[in-house]
C-alpha cells in the first residue's frame, strides 16, 4: 500500500498522518451518474476507506456518454452495483457497499450517521433537500454538486450548521430550470469535472486541509471561468435557522 499511496504521502499536507485518515474514512455518495461516477472513482483509488454508493437507478443507453464506470453490457443492470464492482477492480483494498434502493427519511438518516462525509451528486431538488436536511441534523460535512448544459455548480457545507449557512439557505426553493440534465442537455465532461472536484473536498476534509466552507463555486465551461460567491446564513431557514 506504501507504494499506491506514494504521492499522497509524498505530499505535506498529507503525509503518512492524512493518508490514514483517508483509510479510516466513510464516503456516501448520493447518485451514481457522471458527477458520482467521478467522485467515485477518484475516492476509491484514493483508498477511502469506506465509500457507501446509494443510486436505486438502472443504466441507460443515454448514461454511458458522461457515466464513465458503465459500459454497453451494463445496460440494465443496477449502478450502485456496477460501480461497486467496477471500483473493486480499481482498489480491492477498500470497503464498497451498494445502495440499490431509494433511501427515505429513517434510511437515508441512519446512512447518513455512518458517514464521515456526504456527497450529494443527485438530479432533483427533492432529494437534495433530504439529503441536506438529515446532514444538518447529524451535522456532517456535505459536499454538493450539479451540472447542466456547459455549467456546474460546486458548494461545501458544515459540519458547524449553527453559525454557517446549509443548502437550503442558497436554494430554499426548488429551481426547476437546473433539476435535470434529461430536457436541458450536459457537455459529457462537465459532470466529470464537478464530481473530481467533490472528491478533492472530500479528501481535504479528511487530511485536514482547510476548504472553503459556504461558498458557491460556479464553473463555466464555455468561457473556462470559475466564480465564487458568499452563501449567507439565512436567518428564515427551515432546516438550519434554528
Amino acid at each position: 500500500m506504501l507504494r499506491r499511496d506514494a504521492r499522497h504521502l509524498a505530499l505535506e499536507q498529507v503525509g503518512i498522518d492524512g493518508q490514514e485518515r483517508i483509510a479510516a474514512g466513510t464516503v456516501l455518495l448520493i447518485g451514481a451518474g457522471g458527477i458520482g461516477c467521478a467522485a467515485a472513482a477518484y475516492l476509491a483509488s484514493s483508498g477511502v476507506g469506506h465509500l457507501m454508493i446509494a443510486d436505486f437507478d438502472t443504466v441507460d443507453e443515454t448514461n454511458l456518454g458522461r457515466q464513465v464506470l458503465y459500459t454497453p453490457d451494463n445496460i440494465g443492470e443496477r449502478k450502485a452495483e456496477v460501480a461497486a464492482k467496477r471500483l473493486r477492480s480499481i482498489n480491492p483494498h477498500i470497503n464498497i457497499t451498494a445502495i440499490t434502493r431509494r433511501l427515505g427519511d429513517e434510511a437515508l438518516a441512519s446512512a447518513v450517521k455512518l458517514a464521515d462525509v456526504v456527497l450529494d451528486g443527485c438530479d432533483n431538488f427533492a432529494t437534495r433537500f433530504q439529503v441536506n436536511d438529515a446532514c444538518v441534523v447529524a451535522r456532517k460535512r456535505l459536499i454538493s454538486g450539479s451540472a447542466i448544459r456547459l455549467e456546474g455548480q460546486l458548494a461545501v457545507f458544515g459540519p458547524d450548521y449553527d453559525n454557517k449557512p446549509c443548502y437550503r439557505c442558497l436554494y430554499a426553493e426548488a429551481d426547476e430550470s437546473m433539476d435535470s440534465c434529461a430536457g436541458n442537455g450536459v457537455l459529457s465532461p462537465v459532470p466529470g469535472v464537478i464530481g473530481t472536484m467533490m472528491a478533492v473536498e472530500a479528501l481535504k476534509h479528511f487530511a485536514d486541509i482547510e476548504s472553503d466552507i459556504s461558498m458557491l463555486h460556479l464553473y463555466d465551461a464555455a468561457a473556462t471561468e470559475f466564480h465564487t460567491l458568499k452563501i449567507q446564513k439565512r436567518g428564515d431557514c427551515t432546516t438550519c435557522a434554528s
